[in-house]
Parts: C-alpha cells; sequence; structure tokens
C-alpha cells in the first residue's frame, strides 16, 4: 500500500494531512504555520497561527489580536501524527523554513529565503529532506547579486551626493526587512535617516524584539525639512513621488529592489537611481540552497516557475511547478520583499 505524502497541494493552501494544518494558507483554516510575516504568507482570518517567536511581533501588528503560538528555531513540535520545526530562512527577522515529517517522509517549506547572511536575519540553515518546496522569485541566469559592502557603498556614495548638492535623497524600500536591512548598511554620519509611517511602526516593533537599528526620525505634518539638511528619507515603494515626500524640495529618488538588475524594469521604475538587492536568493543562490537539501523533489511554487523547473529537471532533479498565491518581490507593493 502505498503511503499518501506529507504534504499536498490544496485550494487553501500547502496541507498536511497527518497534522490537519497548513502552511502559508491563502484562504480561511483552522490551523496555520506561517513562514514568516508578509502580507502574501501571513494572512488574517486564520483560527489559530503558528510561527517563530520572532516573527510573531510583527505579525500581531499586522493582523491584530491574533490566536498564536511561537516557536523557538529547532524545536521539534508533535502536531497529530506529524513533526514539525522551523528553522532559519534568511529573509526577514523571524523568518523560518518549516520541515514536516510523517512516517520518515521529510518535506521542507521554505517560504521567502535568501542564502548570503545580510548581518540582519538569522541566517539560512539548509535542512536535509527529501521534498523541498522553493520560490524560484529570481530564478534566472541574469539574477546574481554583487556584495553586500559594495551596494553599500554606492548607496552611501549616492547619499553623499545628494546631501553635498542640497538634495534629500529618497529611498524606496518595503517596510518588513529590506528597509532595516538598508539602514544598517547606511553611513549615518551623512545625515539623519527620515522614515515614512509604515516603516517606523515596523522598526519599533523590530526595536522591541532588541534588534539594533540607527537612529530614525519619523516624518509627520509638522516635519520641517529645514530641520533635517542632507537628510535620506525611507519610503515604501508606493509612496515614492507622493506628495508629501515633495515637499522636501530638490531631491532624487532611488529604488533598492533585485528587479534593478533589468535595464528596462530600471528605466521605468527606478526614478533617478535603482540599486540592485534583494531579500531573495538569486539564480546560484536557489540552486546551492537546493543542492544543499539533498532532495530529489523540488516544487516550485513562485517566480520564473517554468523557466527553473526546466532547467531542475534538465539538471536531474524531479521539479514541478506548483501554483500558489504567493507573489515575491514585487515593484508596488510595500509589503513583499
Amino acid at each position: 500500500m502505498t503511503r499518501p505524502p506529507a504534504l499536498t497541494f490544496t485550494d487553501k493552501g500547502i496541507y498536511c494531512p497527518a497534522g490537519d494544518f497548513h502552511i502559508d494558507p491563502w484562504r480561511r483554516v483552522d490551523h496555520a504555520l506561517i513562514t514568516h510575516g508578509h502580507a502574501d504568507h501571513a494572512r488574517g482570518g486564520m483560527r489559530r497561527y503558528l510561527a517563530t517567536h520572532a516573527a510573531l511581533p510583527v505579525m500581531r501588528h499586522r493582523l491584530g489580536n491574533i490566536d498564536a503560538q511561537g516557536i523557538a528555531y529547532g524545536d521539534v513540535l508533535r502536531i497529530g501524527d506529524a513533526q514539525v520545526s522551523f528553522h532559519p530562512a534568511g529573509h526577514v527577522p523571524g523568518s523560518a523554513q518549516i520541515r514536516v515529517e510523517v512516517a520518515g517522509d521529510v518535506w521542507v517549506v521554505s517560504g521567502d529565503y535568501k542564502v548570503i547572511d545580510d548581518g540582519f536575519s538569522e541566517p539560512f540553515e539548509p535542512v536535509a529532506c527529501q521534498h523541498f518546496i522553493t520560490e524560484s522569485t529570481f530564478g534566472l541566469p541574469i539574477f546574481r547579486w554583487r556584495g553586500q559592502a559594495d551596494v553599500a557603498a554606492d548607496l552611501n556614495a549616492w547619499w553623499a551626493g545628494c546631501a553635498a548638492e542640497g538634495k534629500t535623497a529618497v529611498l524606496g524600500a518595503y517596510s518588513l526587512g529590506k528597509a532595516q536591512r538598508l539602514m544598517t548598511m547606511l553611513d549615518d554620519t551623512i545625515g539623519p535617516i527620515l522614515t515614512h509611517t509604515a516603516i517606523e511602526n515596523t522598526n519599533e516593533v523590530l526595536r522591541t524584539q532588541g534588534l539594533v537599528l540607527p537612529e530614525t526620525v519619523l516624518v509627520t505634518t509638522d516635519t520641517d525639512p529645514k530641520d533635517h539638511p542632507g537628510a535620506l528619507l525611507l519610503a515604501p515603494p508606493s509612496a515614492l513621488g507622493a506628495k508629501w515626500a515633495r515637499r522636501f524640495g530638490p531631491q532624487e529618488s532611488a529604488f533598492a529592489s533585485g528587479w534593478m538588475a533589468l535595464r528596462g524594469v530600471r528605466r521605468r521604475r527606478a526614478g533617478d537611481r535603482g540599486f540592485v538587492i534583494s531579500d531573495h536568493a538569486d539564480w546560484a543562490g536557489l540552486l546551492w540552497a537546493i543542492e544543499q537539501t539533498g532532495a530529489e523533489n523540488i516544487y516550485v511554487t513562485h517566480g520564473y516557475t517554468d523557466v527553473f523547473t526546466r532547467y531542475l529537471n534538465e539538471s536531474g532533479y524531479t521539479a514541478q511547478v506548483v501554483p500558489t498565491r504567493f507573489e515575491g518581490e514585487t515593484l508596488d507593493s510595500g509589503e513583499a520583499a
């Protein structure tokens, strides 16, 4: 008799029959295990949630009064006939890969991830399994990230240049993860760091968890640009070019995203500058992560799914595309990363 797989794919999300729970579901379910706090993975309306201790504060900030349980990285929890554990994904603070084992059948749901250590999020840890569920947001060979120190040098040089010319540097960055990562890369001796409300609210949640961020100034209706010469203003992508930002007078705008690797996107979307930096794995990072798991069966959930899956199959894996409602890194949302 063939044993059913530990995880299946349903119209509500990734489902574990042995434990009667879903992982990052997009429809209402009773028991949701969540990889991280971005809106396409942590949705409202679930009866109960399980996530890492580090992910829960942001989830509560975004979803309100939820019934949620926290778990430490590496702890094993038995749910029904399934054994579950959470492991660092390196995507944003508190993000996790979720390992599920049922009768020796081991699956890992990676959520979103990056394999470089950004010095801010918990570093990615490969988890051995037979079945690996992966994203492919940047699953094309053209996407290869430069070192973080090199990007930081370019970013600070741009900011310093703006300050020297009497301009405000306006930088678009997602409110959870990307904005805070960029803050840790900024040279705050150049000038003050000003923040949009969405970013500053997230900053406060992360600071209460003990994460160290540079000093920032929340922009309000009372903020006088003249009091902050040489400032860098951080805002969600959707807020770039809005009326509230234009009152800061002469300025240059930039956008920080993996999509800035595409010349056409830079011209269309990046304003004056584009900085190539992402909280998702690049082409080499995706392939390395998959190799490290030792998995033979790969399920590709979002991104360049068809191209990436075809490459994996040609490389000796058994790979297939699994349609989901995950978005990865987008150009307009303030919620993804």
